[in-house]
């Protein structure tokens, strides 16, 4: 109602005289006058012919008019909607109504003709609507009056047909679209489907409705659609039958036994080969569970890790066969998974792993004599990850292996920096030569730099007696990964900066500089930008790391790598220790989804290792898990996994200081030797303990 009312309209009060009256009369123009009490109320409405009554009947203009007022007002709200005002003026015999709020309230008065300047505006916006749907159709739209003359032609038939719309408007349709035959649908009045028309050289499939107005038939519209596009729609599915159907064919008669899962581990085919040897029904098959059809299958457990397992053995029926699971990826998501198996010609297979054991055990030797030297054996590969922010991170450190840049490799503890560490090695061109690890944190301070740069003949008492090289001698020409550089000593770090700026050093007790062309990899799970601030870390040797930096997160913010490293871990430790342990329930999976992993990686595979000693069937379960994450308290079963273990953990790192601290008689550099780490790292830990 509020969008189409009379707004600012004057009222009168019952004790207004006949005057006053005649006076808004003049003003407004409008038949009729709300009159409002004191509050603004409507108490009634003095029409024209009210006026002229009173006039007749001889009252005096001073008298009020309180006494003419018509108290029976047709009154609306200004919420009402369209539809219920519509009825309003259909249905009222008079033509002017008052709109009020909900205190009755007068807010203005609406007269047919405003309902009329309403109707055209609603019709203006039923035409836009209209005009926009046929713009917008991808089929071409022809319309008709009674007499055949054309009304409209939307822009896809006039691409259709070849004709502009202003060129045929009433223009018969008979002369400028032949072929195209509104005459049936004219005289009849009834819908038309799927008639084959030839209008303007084109195969057209049209249907043909007629318009109808109050019982009679006002015209018609024509719906077109190119038969040709159609055709090549059908064409193309055909094409793709005709190929699901030769793929299938291929799949019945191929050498190997194939089976599809969805993502939910329900099969989607089983082709003829595997069906025979397992005496199945394709048919029945299809639908059900993998496991519920075969035996042992690990195909579900692919569709939901979404990682590969090829050449594994499967024992089916007493007797092992060669098998291979895929992910099947679509728009990166797993949305299934195919299997493959290897079922004739043993012998053949035999043979094959004889020749393939013989391989790997030559494989075997030669990694072990790379490791001799320090070569790495970790590649990208060995990082299993579906977590985008780690698929990037490994993007970005391949990129970064090419060239021969420092880089700093940051995240917390066990989150596998020096699996990237050599894993960068791998994929740079100094993969042939040597990795050199050294972590500083291990090593005792006053052997750091023999250690980093070894020393001379006679360097000091005990010495070798033709020297010793260090650590990067014999990463010349490769890569020396620096674990925890956080814990290195400000003197080794002048040494260590003269070393990244001149690519030579001094060995301890030497007396000429030697050359060595080393690419740097540093790791720390220290933050050095506040180190830097309390004087700990050189600012200039932290600018000199910090190159390329590359920051792993923590297992807790890529949740979603816990499955697919389970996985992994389970398949390494059932090959080190000859079990079968398959997979996990998922009231363990919940546990591992909920639980923080302050210990990262290393902590799930330390987990995995234990739960597999533990493990009574192929399945781990809460009870295999470690008490810590269980929860469990002495002699009871928890519910809270790993609720204490940060405060355990502090409490067993407080009593380990307190004692060596007691055992070197309070000297915090003889406590620090005995506890393998730096002095300052020693403090560093005295502090956050409170010790």
């Amino acid at each position: 109602m509020r969008d189409f009312m009379t707004t600012d309209v004057p009222a009168l009060n019952p004790g207004d005289s006949i005057k006053r009256a005649v006076e808004l009369f003049r003003q407004t123009r409008l038949d009729g006058i709300p009159a409002v009490d004191e509050n603004g109320r409507l108490t009634g409405l003095l029409t024209k012919v009210n006026l002229y009554n009173a006039i007749l009947e001889g009252c005096s203009l001073d008298r009020p008019v309180s006494g003419f007022l018509t108290r029976k007002v047709v009154t609306v709200e200004m919420e009402a909607p369209y539809h219920y005002v519509e009825n309003v003026v259909k249905t009222s015999p008079v033509g002017m109504g008052v709109v009020v709020d909900e205190h009755n309230r007068v807010r203005g008065v609406f007269t047919k003709v405003d309902m009329i300047m309403a109707l055209f505006r609603q019709a203006d916006l039923l035409n836009a609507r209209l005009k926009a749907v046929y713009q917008a159709m991808h089929n071409g739209l022809v319309s008709v009056d009674r007499s055949g003359l054309i009304t409209l032609l939307n822009p896809a038939a006039e691409a259709l047909l070849g004709v502009r719309e202003e060129a045929v408007l009433n223009v018969s349709a008979e002369h400028v679209l032949p072929g195209l035959n509104f005459t049936g649908v004219m005289e009849t009045g009834r819908v038309e489907i799927g008639k084959k028309c030839t209008v303007a050289g084109r195969a057209l499939l049209v249907n043909f409705t007629p318009v109808i107005d109050r019982g009679r038939t006002a015209g018609a519209m024509a719906i077109l659609q190119d038969l040709t596009e159609l055709e090549k729609v059908a064409a193309e599915l055909e094409s793709v039958r005709t190929l699901q159907h030769t793929l299938r064919t291929v799949l019945d008669i191929a050498y190997d036994g194939i089976v599809v899962v969805d993502k939910d581990g329900c099969i989607t085919f089983v082709n003829q080969s595997l069906a025979d040897f397992f005496g199945l029904d394709p048919k029945e098959a299809i639908g059900r569970h993998v496991t519920k059809v075969l035996d042992n299958s690990r195909l579900h457990i692919v569709a939901r890790t979404g990682v590969p397992e090829t050449g594994q053995l499967q024992q089916v029926r007493g007797s092992y066969y060669v098998v291979s699971r895929l992910p099947i990826v679509e728009n990166g998501r797993v949305v299934g998974a195919v299997g493959k198996m290897m079922f004739r010609n043993l012998e053949e297979i035999r043979e094959m792993a004889k020749r393939m054991d013989a391989l790997e055990n030559q494989l075997n030797y030669y990694r072990t004599e790379l490791e001799k030297k320090g070569s790495t054996y970790y590649t990208f590969d060995s990082i299993i990850s579906v977590s985008s922010a780690v698929i990037k991170l490994k993007q970005e450190a391949l990129q970064a292996a090419r060239g021969t840049s420092t880089i700093l490799i940051r995240g917390e503890s066990g989150t596998g920096k020096e699996l990237f560490a050599q894993a960068v090695h791998a994929a740079s061109p100094r993969r042939s030569r040597a990795f050199v690890k050294v972590n500083c944190a291990a090593i005792p301070e006053h052997l750091l730099e023999s250690e980093f740069f070894g020393y001379a003949p006679g360097a000091f008492t005990g010495a070798q007696r033709g020297g010793k090289p260090g650590r990067f001698e014999l990463a010349d020409g490769g890569t020396i990964f620096l674990d925890e550089i956080g814990d290195m000593s400000p003197g080794l770090q002048a040494k260590l900066l003269r070393v990244l700026q001149d690519k030579e050093f001094d060995r301890v007790g030497g007396t000429r500089p030697i050359q060595v062309d080393v690419r740097v990899v540093a790791a720390t799970n220290r933050d050095l930008e506040e180190m830097v601030a309390r004087g700990e870390f050189r600012e200039d040797l932290f600018y000199r790391l910090n190159v390329i930096e590359l920051t792993i997160p923590p297992l807790r913010e890529r949740p979603e790598d816990i499955l697919p490293l389970v996985h992994y871990f389970l398949r390494k430790y059932n090959e080190i220790f000859g079990t079968i342990v398959a997979d996990i329930d998922e009231e363990t999976l919940g546990i591992f989804n909920g639980y923080h992993w302050p210990g990262n990686v290393r902590e799930l595979e330390n987990i995995i290792e234990r739960a597999v000693n533990f493990a009574s069937g192929s399945v781990i379960r809460v009870k295999d898990l470690p008490a810590y994450l269980r929860g469990d308290k002495p002699g009871q079963e928890g519910s809270n996994p790993g609720g204490n273990y940060r405060d355990r953990l502090g409490g067993a790192e407080r009593e380990i200081i307190v004692s060596a601290l007691k055992a070197s008689g309070g000297n915090k550099t003889r406590a620090a030797r005995m506890l393998g780490i730096s002095r300052s790292r020693l403090y560093e830990k005295l502090k956050k303990l409170g010790i």
